[in-house]
């Protein structure tokens, strides 16, 4: 019977109070500095590790970091940072969520 119905009253709520949706919904957000650091907050954890590809779980899907010399600089429970020479980044959405 509700199924859907919270969400759309959070989101418009989370809207009028003017709070931010990715902390608040769980969302992740990437920020980039040039083509050398990568940000990501909100992440579920690294699926793959290579100096050429990182795949991060997040509550979306995956998201992609493909470059040269990719290494984690930091990371904690709720941001990953990516440092190296990075030349793509994509998110793969979970069917239905984007």
């Amino acid at each position: 019977m509700f199924n859907g119905f919270l969400p759309k009253i959070s989101r418009r709520l989370i809207d009028m109070m003017e709070m931010p949706k990715d902390v608040f919904l769980d969302l992740p957000k990437t920020t980039v500095f040039g083509s050398v650091q990568a940000v990501l907050e909100n992440h579920k954890g690294v699926l793959e590790y290579t100096p050429e590809k990182i795949r991060v779980r997040t509550s979306l899907g995956e998201v992609t970091i493909t470059g040269k010399h990719l290494k984690i600089g930091s990371i904690a429970p709720s941001e990953l940072v990516v440092d190296g020479q990075i030349a793509d980044i994509a998110l793969a959405a979970k069917e239905g969520r984007a």
